[in-house]
């Protein structure tokens, strides 16, 4: 297969690609990154082969605070138009989901730390997910949440959350969990949102999220990415 020119949009300096930029690099990919936060363009949507939205303490619905929300949907759906894969992260999940015209609202409660996630029947029948056990646990740092948007499959949930995960299509894939985490992306999240480890039912305290890292979802998010990544 050919390198994909890889587009990942970042929102804020502490929510990097994780894992997925090792993945890319081992695979020869063209990786690069758009960082929103520091205002940079969009590029044409033509030279996008493989889009990678992430994550971000931002809601989908801040454009008055986060102005290049508006224009950063509108190239989502440029991209999602042409038919290339994408794929997002937590808030990315959340944009995808918002521009497929789906509501995005607040959780019931904000779900941060390691928790289990199930995939539906959808999700244990289809190629994509074929690495993952039925149950797993995953990190989990959201106060938001989405409706399935009309026409995808909804692959996975958790307790806290019935929307963990959607495929719509076979090209959009929402995640509303952090399988690209790394033990250095977790301590940036955790030093700069510390002030949300408010314990709770589905709120875990630091100590217990940084010894409750595991490299297995790595391994099996890589099979996905290159699953997923396919022309």
């Amino acid at each position: 297969m050919a390198p994909l020119r890889i587009r990942c949009l970042q929102h804020v300096d502490f929510e990097g690609p994780g894992s997925i930029a090792a993945w890319a690099q081992a695979a020869g990919h063209v990786f690069e990154i758009t960082r929103l936060y520091r205002n940079d363009a969009l590029p044409d949507p033509e030279a996008v082969d493989f889009l990678v939205v992430m994550g971000g303490p931002m809601g989908v619905h801040d454009e008055r605070k986060y102005p290049w929300l508006s224009a950063e949907k509108q190239f989502i759906r440029q991209v999602i138009d042409r038919g290339k894969s994408a794929i997002g992260i937590c808030l990315g999940a959340q944009l995808m989901a918002d521009v497929l015209g789906a509501a995005v609202y607040p959780n019931p409660q904000k779900e941060i730390g390691w928790f289990p996630v199930e995939l539906s029947t959808a999700g244990r029948q289809h190629p994509l997910l074929a690495g993952f056990p039925d149950r797993f646990s995953a990190f989990h740092w959201h106060g938001d949440t989405f409706a399935l948007p009309e026409g995808a499959l909804q692959l996975a949930g958790s307790a806290a959350c019935g929307q963990q995960a959607f495929l719509w299509r076979e090209r959009v894939l929402g995640i509303q969990f952090h399988p690209e985490v790394t033990p250095e992306s977790l301590k940036a999240m955790m030093a700069a949102g510390r002030d949300e480890l408010v314990a709770d039912t589905w709120v875990q305290p630091e100590a217990e999220i940084l010894s409750g890292y595991t490299p297995d979802n790595i391994q099996r998010f890589s099979e996905l990415l290159s699953h997923f990544s396919r022309p």
